[in-house]
């Protein structure tokens, strides 16, 4: 087996992260593998936001924490020290999309580098408000964007779940 069919099939979401930050270097190698991903037209729509520093990425937390509707106290990005928030602007027809696979390479690129993620959704809700547009203020970007997802990453705390079976019926040559 290849090893990159080997970390496609090995690659799981992580719910359980150590608190340890993850060096930039590290962070650099993922964000790049999201900007080769392919996309629409050559746009490159997707835009990443590297979010590291601690404060602020507990303000993320807690607004998509609110916004899934989960009690207080709860991290919807599970500990993970660090977020990758993709976002795309609205006017890019195939935004989305872009940004999904970038989200995917960033994911598959964690995993060769030894560390855990997990893509967590409510960018959406979160860029669609005052909260996101804070947050495109404050790294000075302007425009209108659709928020696509969340990579919570950090070193996993957990042993790697097993892979599920995978389930029959879902390919159909013609």
């Amino acid at each position: 087996m290849s090893e990159l069919s080997k970390i496609i099939k090995e690659r799981r979401s992580i719910r359980n992260f150590k608190p340890d930050q993850v060096p930039k270097v590290l962070l650099d190698q993922i964000i790049e593998a999201g900007l080769y991903a392919a996309n629409g037209r050559g746009k490159q729509a997707p835009v990443i936001i590297a979010v590291t520093n601690k404060d602020i990425r507990d303000q993320i937390a807690d607004e998509n924490r609110r916004i899934g509707g989960w009690d207080t106290g709860f991290d919807p990005f599970y500990g993970a020290p660090a977020i990758l928030i993709v976002i795309a602007e609205k006017s890019v027809p195939t935004g989305i999309y872009d940004g999904s696979l970038s989200l995917g390479n960033m994911m598959l690129k964690a995993h060769e580098l030894g560390l855990g993620s997990i893509w967590i959704h409510r960018a959406k809700e979160e860029f669609d408000s005052d909260f996101g547009r804070n947050i495109l203020d404050k790294i000075g970007l302007d425009g209108d964007y659709e928020g696509i997802g969340h990579l919570a990453v950090g070193y996993a705390d957990c042993e790697l779940p097993d892979p599920p079976a995978r389930r029959e019926g879902r390919v159909f040559y013609l």
